[in-house]
């Protein structure tokens, strides 16, 4: 019997990149995974054009929208607004609710209430979907190479000069 799809809470700067680099629907291709965003962060993406993105990938079913809705995700969510953004909020709140896993490239403090609230192994960033997308044959690593050099146009730095090095460590 094959095990359900993961789900993935996914913050804004994750769909962002992705949007940058035409590749929103990648989300939709990894199978083993399913894409879910907060209402907090849909209301975080203020661009007209990628507003039209999300809408569409959401019309797709490349991911779907999440609300909070019960005590417990909302006074996780009250507690951790005070720390960061409310779609950092929204995110984490969900994940730890929920046992979900959180894809962001946000940095510092919320680095560390992932680390402390889901444990390790349980965050993904931009390059770990790109990682992912490659390994599942839905990228190749031109591709990603291709969308990392975009990426640092748009000032998001990996540190790393191609995808094929974060293969070979793994």
């Amino acid at each position: 019997m094959p095990s359900s799809p993961r789900v993935v809470v996914t913050d804004a700067n994750i769909l962002i990149n992705l949007m940058h680099v035409g590749c929103l629907d990648l989300l939709g291709t990894l199978p083993a995974f399913t894409f879910v965003i907060p209402e907090h962060v849909v209301a975080e993406i203020t661009d007209p054009g990628q507003q039209q993105h999300l809408a569409a990938a959401l019309a797709r079913g490349a991911l779907r929208q999440e609300a909070i809705t019960d005590l417990h995700e909302l006074a996780i969510y009250a507690e951790l607004r005070r720390l960061m953004g409310q779609g950092e909020a929204a995110c984490l709140a969900l994940a730890e609710a929920r046992g979900w896993i959180v894809a962001s490239d946000e940095k510092r403090r919320f680095r560390r209430e992932v680390q402390a609230r889901l444990g390790q192994g349980r965050l993904v960033t931009t390059a770990g979907l790109f990682v992912l997308a490659i390994r599942a044959g839905t990228l190749s690593v031109e591709q990603a190479d291709q969308a990392k050099a975009v990426l640092e146009q748009h000032r998001f730095r990996m540190t790393f000069g191609s995808f094929r090095e974060l293969l070979e460590d793994h």
